[in-house]
């Protein structure tokens, strides 16, 4: 038996980044680790610069993701103007940016989001952890800073309603965890995608192994390492 702190995710818009190259931004179709991690730190008040305690709390958590509702592949096609790089000219607010418009330049991209797409988080954590499932529950409840998913553009929509679930397996304590009934529309009826990490017993047959590069390593200079998670089905009918 082992206890796992689940939380619900849903907002009308999402972005979990993928490997970006040049002007286009995709998003997978469910959170990375960067992102999960990231959505506790800002829940316990940890800043980004703040690279110890970033790092500490993601050695510690393992995480699994349940897609209870897909949703759709929204792609948007953005415009950005930005100044030149001026040596010594740092700016410090959007106005002084736009100020002088014979140094502007325009940055084309297209960013991937995914809308009305709807998600069961479950965490683990280490017996050295620096936080407990209690405490990363409460913080949940009451975050320091403002969560979002994935992007700053795409806050919650719902309460995240964490709860901490003793049982057997990871499918075990995702079964008993009621989906948010607002949603019921556009959750799945059928069978729903899981990813975790390899540590986390799962209860789930393993169909395949995904490589991610989507594990923290400096928020500073934005730096990440691979990580391997699976892949399996949730039946809802077994």
């Amino acid at each position: 038996m082992r206890d796992y702190l689940l939380f619900h995710l849903y907002g009308p818009l999402a972005s979990w980044g993928d490997i970006a190259v040049g002007e286009y931004r995709p998003s997978f179709a469910h959170p990375s680790k960067s992102a999960i991690i990231g959505l506790l730190a800002a829940a316990l008040g940890i800043r980004r610069d703040e690279e110890e305690q970033q790092n500490s709390l993601a050695a510690a958590c393992s995480f699994a993701v349940r897609i209870d509702a897909m949703g759709v592949l929204l792609r948007d096609y953005h415009t950005t103007q930005v100044p030149s790089a001026q040596k010594g000219v740092i700016h410090y607010t959007r106005r002084s940016e736009l100020a002088k418009k014979e140094v502007l330049n325009t940055i084309l991209s297209s960013r991937d989001y995914r809308c009305d797409a709807a998600y069961t988080v479950a965490i683990t954590v280490a017996i050295d952890a620096p936080y407990s499932l209690e405490e990363l529950a409460s913080a949940l409840l009451k975050p320091v800073f403002t969560l979002y998913l994935g992007r700053k553009s795409c806050p919650l929509a719902t309460p995240l309603h964490p709860q901490i679930v003793n049982a057997a397996t990871l499918r075990d304590a995702m079964a008993s965890v009621s989906p948010i009934v607002e949603l019921n529309d556009i959750m799945s009826k059928t069978d729903a995608n899981v990813f975790w990490e390899g540590d986390i017993e799962s209860g789930l047959a393993c169909q395949q192994v995904i490589n991610r590069r989507d594990e923290p390593r400096s928020r500073k200079r934005w730096q990440f390492s691979d990580r391997r998670e699976n892949y399996g089905v949730f039946r809802k009918e077994e």
